[in-house]
């Protein structure tokens, strides 16, 4: 059964434990107002609460995953600090994906510019279209990136190509996004939704909670050192260790057949 709900800006269906969150203003490459960072922070507090569903895509309609900021928005609101509008949008829907119990997939079609490519990569994997491209606008209207983007482009890069790709408004393509180990997956343009959508199927058969918590984990890790990482491991193991699923799992192993998890 496919459930659908309304939003003014977004797209929002849901499928077999995966909903499928989509960027709804084409005639504008889907760039970011604040109705748009409302919606999307509903969409993602509502697919968190749901239990049936288990798996989150994020992609845009039309030629392009997202333009960023709405520059016209901008231009008509200058009081609108770039602090506020971080900490009353933005920052909230970063902090929902990151620390979500879920994991989300990015499906990049088209350009990935400004402040969405840091929505991109806050997601735990991304798809990229085989014509997409990452771009870091900031450079050509005198900005710096926000919304994260440093972080991420730091952590995954190295500061010395992070910096390069900013101050020279780099475009990246998804073959080298993919080489740089910035997304997961290339795939045709014409099927990256389907494709994507059809991972993330996969993906919602698996453990919930090897989901949840190898998240939890892994984002820990990369704020810590080896020995910190042991000792994180340790309590999440203990914690999964004692769940209803892992009793499931062992049964399962032992008698031959396939597990059914149920993230409890």
């Amino acid at each position: 059964m496919s459930i659908m709900k309304d939003y003014q800006t977004l797209q929002y269906r849901e499928k077999e434990g995966v909903a499928t969150i989509t960027f709804n203003r084409p005639e504008v490459s889907n760039s970011i107002n604040k109705q748009l960072q409302i919606d999307l922070l509903a969409a993602i507090e509502q697919v968190c609460a749901d239990d049936a569903v288990r798996v989150v895509v994020l992609t845009g309609a039309g030629k392009n995953f997202c333009a960023g900021f709405d520059l016209n928005e901008r231009l008509t609101n200058p009081d609108d600090t770039a602090t506020y509008l971080l900490d009353n949008y933005t920052k909230p829907i970063i902090s929902a994906i990151y620390n979500a119990e879920k994991p989300f997939i990015c499906a990049i079609n088209g350009s990935a510019a400004g402040v969405s490519s840091a929505l991109a990569m806050t997601c735990d994997l991304i798809t990229m279209a085989d014509n997409a491209y990452i771009y870091q606008a900031f450079s050509t209207l005198s900005l710096i990136p926000d919304g994260g983007a440093c972080w991420h482009l730091v952590q995954q890069l190295g500061y010395r190509r992070a910096y390069e790709m900013v101050i020279e408004a780099e475009k990246m393509p998804a073959q080298q996004c993919l080489e740089l180990g910035l997304v997961n997956r290339v795939l045709p343009a014409d099927q990256l939704v389907a494709r994507t959508e059809e991972w993330a199927l996969e993906l919602a058969k698996k453990a919930p909670l090897t989901l949840r918590y190898t998240k939890e984990a892994m984002h820990q890790a990369l704020l810590t050192d080896l020995m910190s990482t042991v000792d994180i491991e340790g309590k999440i193991q203990d914690v999964v260790m004692q769940s209803r699923d892992v009793q499931e799992g062992f049964t399962a192993f032992f008698e031959k057949r396939a597990p059914v998890f149920t993230g409890k």
